[in-house]
């Protein structure tokens, strides 16, 4: 199975971001662990603080499942919501943090409603948990 991590804006900061809320792992150590324990699957990752290119991947269409944290843009992009919309293959929404002991404009996503399911709260574990649902 060939599987698509998605990263948002700021993301590419995990392990220096805000620790207390987002943890001390970086990305790069998570991915590491996800090759190595879902040997038999591809693992793709992008990240972007620019909406227009996280489209441009998605429509990219050459992966099996999405494994996507839209980061601030869960909140109001349309834009990548709609792009969700036309994605047919299983994707699962992860925020590492809780979103809804935050402030209350990180209560609403907008990108959710075009996912099959969404992980919030599990830190970067989320990452790996939805990779095992996937599969």
């Amino acid at each position: 199975m060939k599987i698509l991590i998605v990263n948002g804006p700021n993301l590419n900061l995990l392990g220096t971001r805000e620790p207390d809320i987002y943890g001390s792992e970086t990305m790069e150590t998570r991915l590491d662990l996800l090759k190595k324990e879902f040997a038999n699957d591809e693992i793709l990752f992008f990240q972007s603080n620019i909406e227009g290119e996280i489209i441009n991947r998605l429509q990219e269409d050459d992966f099996d499942a999405l494994v996507i944290n839209p980061g601030a843009f869960t909140h109001y992009s349309f834009a990548i919501a709609d792009c969700l919309k036309n994605i047919s293959k299983p994707k699962i929404e992860v925020h590492i943090s809780n979103i809804y002991k935050r402030e209350e404009f990180r209560k609403k996503s907008v990108t959710a409603e075009q996912c099959d399911a969404v992980l919030s709260g599990f830190g970067i574990k989320g990452y790996q948990l939805a990779i095992q649902s996937l599969k």
